[in-house]
């Protein structure tokens, strides 16, 4: 994998691994219907990467995982369908090598269709990353729907995974692969940044997407 697009990915947050939740079970994100309110949770386990976040974010090497897991089980305790708060549980666990134990914030956050949550399982699932089996085909289209709720790694990386052959041995339409989306995928992704390397990496991408629609 090409190293700028290996460190857009590390830098998503990669924290818990692949626990099955049915595709048909994933909503769409509704901002409006969850708190916003900061808690002691979004302070200690946020990531700075996660664009529905409401405080600063916390890089992987300075959380406090005790800490953070006491606070997020709390604010989950008190907000339980809040799907923010589900991710960033799930996400300490993680981080803890308590896989399992996260499993079923994880899944809360999906079902609710979490931009992070998509990306974040969509990668793990692609790629196998905690040592459970993977499966590209459901994770290539968590990742696309990453992509259409805006998250810039989503709409980076599903071309790429696309034109990387990822997911030649999927059926029809899983994951669902258009070459016009994936077109404004990159071009909204280039609206996004002005980091060098996504900058390059999404010229090459859409380079390589006009030679094969040609």
């Amino acid at each position: 994998m090409d190293l700028s697009l290996t460190g857009l990915f590390l830098a998503a947050g990669l924290a818990f691994g692949p626990h099955a939740v049915d595709l048909a079970e994933i909503g769409n994100y509704q901002r409006e219907a969850f708190s916003r309110d900061v808690t002691r949770c979004d302070e200690l386990a946020s990531h700075p990467d996660d664009p529905e976040r409401v405080s600063q974010g916390i890089p992987q090497s300075s959380v406090d995982i005790d800490a953070a897991l006491a606070a997020c089980h709390e604010a989950v305790a008190a907000d339980p369908a809040n799907p923010r708060l589900n991710y960033q549980l799930a996400r300490v666990h993680g981080y803890a090598g308590q896989h399992s134990e996260g499993d079923e914030y994880r899944s809360a956050a999906l079902r609710a269709g979490y931009p992070q949550s998509l990306f974040v399982i969509g990668y793990i699932r692609i790629t196998g990353w905690d040592g459970r089996p993977a499966d590209a085909c459901y994770g290539g289209e968590l990742v696309r729907r990453s992509a259409r709720a805006g998250r810039q790694a989503g709409l980076i990386g599903f071309p790429h995974y696309v034109l990387s052959g990822a997911f030649e041995d999927c059926p029809p339409d899983a994951p669902h692969i258009d070459t016009g989306e994936m077109a404004g995928f990159l071009e909204r992704a280039r609206s996004q940044t002005g980091d060098f390397y996504q900058l390059a990496l999404i010229e090459q991408l859409e380079a390589r997407l006009a030679e094969q629609a040609e």
